[in-house]
């Protein structure tokens, strides 16, 4: 019954969201970003690609939410990145890309232009370590950064000194560095969290999220060695990145946890300045750096540190307080993505807790399957919210339809939250 309640509320979702001329009309409060994944057409283009392959809808509504994202100028410069202009773009149409020649032209005609501007972030990365300079966020997380066009390049499949250049980067990345007399973990930005400068974070901080943290690259450098895609040094990074988070776990009634950030103050302390787990989201919670952790054990053969990553998710599933900490349904840091990473993580695992936890998660996201259309209508968007990938609708629908269908997702469009 779950099941089936799951993929009704995708359909009526997928329903309502099935002309890219509905959503623009909306009057959204963020505005009309067709070109973005996180937020746009681009990412709900997902949607009606993966229910395509499936079987269950219409490939024309694919093909005009795609062709609404790819109209207009591409941004393929330097403010393009997975979620924004011709990578998202390229991400999306390559999922479509179920036959052969289907898209061709279009991924052929945008890939040498993000192969142009992935080359040029990897000379400034490398020209900003050999000046010793801390890095910023979006230099190297999932979202802005090179972590995230490397998921598109390892998908892809088409470029394999490119996305071995952005795996040598990564593994760079690791390396200690030395800032003010302290040795810190290369990711060190000097920036907050936000991508600029706090008075909240003197010093700056380690940022251990999926979205915007160390984990991302984690999850980067643990997928490509489980598809033997390796560079020299790939396996010490991974290392090295693992035994950071080790240092901060921290382990309390409701399993182990880790800060979302670690700031100079608690580096020098030694101990975060929260008493216990936030909300255990993909962007920065539990969930997500369960997940990162799971992959890497797997990619290393590291058995003990999968167990420990499944038992912490299934430990942060079951916590009241962190589940109360959950407040929305989105894939990014709400329901949808708790469902989705806990169905992945439940495939590759090796303990049986974790597929226990899916249909408590799936409820809070159905609670009741004879409402079906009041749910998708009350998960659309008014014009203060986001009907896309993200935080919005779409990835719902998108988790919903995996769970529903109890199959991998067929255009693989979850491997832009580096989660497979």
């Amino acid at each position: 019954m779950q099941r089936d309640a799951a993929r009704a509320l995708a359909t009526a979702i997928a329903d309502r969201l099935a002309s890219p001329s509905d959503a623009r009309d909306l009057g959204l409060a963020r505005g009309w970003w067709p070109q973005s994944l996180a937020h746009g057409a681009a990412g709900v283009a997902l949607l009606h690609i993966e229910r395509a392959r499936a079987g269950l809808a219409p490939w024309q509504r694919a093909h005009d939410w795609l062709t609404t994202a790819a109209h207009g100028q591409i941004s393929a410069g330097e403010g393009s990145h997975l979620h924004y202009g011709a990578p998202a773009l390229a991400f999306a149409l390559h999922g479509a890309a179920d036959q052969p020649g289907r898209y061709v032209r279009a991924l052929d005609i945008l890939d040498p232009h993000i192969a142009a501007t992935t080359r040029r972030r990897i000379e400034r990365a490398h020209t900003r370590m050999g000046r010793g300079d801390l890095p910023a966020l979006a230099e190297f997380d999932a979202i802005r950064g090179l972590t995230g066009i490397g998921a598109y390049l390892l998908r892809r499949d088409r470029h394999a000194d490119l996305i071995r250049a952005v795996l040598s980067y990564l593994v760079w990345l690791t390396e200690p560095v030395t800032d003010g007399g302290e040795v810190l973990p290369g990711w060190w930005t000097g920036l907050g969290p936000a991508g600029r400068p706090s008075v909240d974070f003197p010093g700056g901080h380690a940022n251990s999220g999926v979205a915007h943290g160390i984990a991302g690259p984690l999850t980067l450098l643990a997928t490509a060695m489980r598809r033997n895609v390796t560079v020299a040094g790939q396996a010490d990074a991974i290392g090295r990145i693992c035994a950071w988070l080790d240092q901060w776990r921290q382990n309390g009634d409701a399993g182990p946890w880790w800060p979302y950030w670690v700031t100079r103050a608690q580096l020098r302390d030694g101990r975060p300045s929260l008493p216990g787990p936030s909300r255990p989201s993909w962007c920065y919670g539990t969930a997500g750096l369960a997940r990162a952790q799971q992959l890497a054990g797997l990619a290393i053969g590291d058995t003990a540190r999968q167990h420990m990553a499944e038992s912490a998710l299934a430990s942060a599933l079951t916590d009241p307080g962190q589940l109360a900490a959950t407040t929305d349904l989105s894939l990014c840091h709400g329901y949808a993505g708790l469902l989705h990473i806990t169905g992945r993580a439940a495939t590759d695992a090796i303990t049986p807790a974790l597929a226990g936890c899916l249909p408590r998660l799936l409820d809070a996201i159905v609670p009741n399957s004879a409402y079906t259309d009041q749910l998708a209508a009350s998960l659309l968007p008014s014009p203060t919210d986001d009907f896309g990938l993200l935080e919005g609708a779409a990835g719902i629908a998108l988790a919903l339809h995996t769970a529903g269908t109890g199959t991998p997702p067929a255009s693989g469009w979850d491997s832009c939250l580096l989660i497979s």
